[in-house]
């Protein structure tokens, strides 16, 4: 293996690693259209999207909603956190 190969490998490998879920966890205080509402305004869902992981969220207690780099994902749980939704970087 030559070493453009190997550093290329390496780096794909790292993009890997830094992938990261945003998980949103259920409550009995937020409206599924709340919650829906602030899928889509924070993370860029579309309506069914934000709709199924609802459903997700209500009935499993917990979805990813999204995954991607920490830096990405960071400002997404804020915005949700300060919603007064349940939800943290995994």
């Amino acid at each position: 293996m030559s070493l453009t190969e190997t550093l290329e490998k390496t780096s794909i490998l790292e993009q890997l690693v830094e992938q990261k879920d945003l998980i949103v966890y259920n409550d009995d205080f937020n409206s599924f259209d709340h919650v829906i509402e602030s899928l889509i305004k924070i993370c860029g869902h579309n309506s069914i999207q934000a709709e199924q992981c609802t459903y997700i969220i209500h009935h499993n207690g917990k979805c990813q909603v999204k995954r991607g780099p920490f830096k990405d994902l960071m400002p997404m749980c804020t915005g949700l956190l300060e919603r007064g939704i349940s939800a943290e970087i995994e």
